[in-house]
């Protein structure tokens, strides 16, 4: 008897894991997909949970890694779970992988990276491709002058803008930042857009994502 599979057993569902050390992100891509008739996700904090998940639930029809959780060793860790997911969809979740890192997952046969800051509309449209079978990377990856000054720079944001988003990292609202900082709550919400902006992040939970991702906090 062929060995079950999540997706066998979830009827027509596209089947999802995706692995992230930070909580903010498993709860914004696991509330967003799970309110889409058909995704049914599980999450886990760390590559050795994902793989322990793969174990006891079958292959998934596409597992999303974090390059850099705990366990990952660099792609080695793509290549565990897309081992232990029996060759099925299995992607880099990251927001700023190297031209080298790209190459290598897809030698492997991983199906491509999904950027941390794509919206949440292309995400689906993303998984779904993955899932489907396709190989997917940003198209902003494949400009080799992009990928050349991409993590290399250091934080584009000013003083007073990093001093914001050590504040968002914290879960802050715009009033209590305004208190902290002594600014009107309109500044706190004009700086906010302008992490976003600068970032290229959708919103401020992303922003801090990205910004904890290079090291800006």
């Amino acid at each position: 008897m062929p060995k079950a599979t999540a997706s066998s057993r979830q009827g027509n569902k596209i089947s999802v894991l995706i692995a992230d050390d930070h909580a903010m992100i498993l709860e914004m891509f696991d509330h967003f997909l799970s309110n889409l008739p058909e995704f049914e996700v599980r999450t886990a904090p760390d590559l050795d949970a994902a793989l322990s998940i793969i174990d006891e639930h079958g292959a998934f029809d596409l597992v999303l890694v974090d390059l850099q959780m705990p366990g990952m060793n660099g792609v080695g860790g793509l290549k565990k779970a897309l081992d232990r997911n029996e060759g099925r969809p299995t992607a880099l979740l990251t927001s700023d992988p190297t031209a080298q890192v790209i190459s290598e997952i897809l030698q492997m046969g991983g199906s491509g990276v999904i950027l941390k800051t794509t919206s949440l509309k292309n995400l689906a449209n993303e998984m779904r491709f993955m899932a489907a079978g396709g190989r997917y990377v940003p198209v902003e990856l494949l400009d080799p002058h992009m990928m050349k000054s991409r993590g290399t720079a250091q934080s584009p944001l000013s003083t007073r803008e990093m001093d914001v988003l050590a504040l968002l990292a914290e879960g802050r609202p715009n009033r209590e930042i305004a208190e902290e900082l002594s600014l009107a709550e309109a500044t706190v919400k004009m700086h906010v857009k302008s992490i976003c902006t600068k970032l290229g992040a959708n919103n401020r939970t992303q922003a801090v994502i990205v910004a904890q991702d290079k090291n800006y906090i």
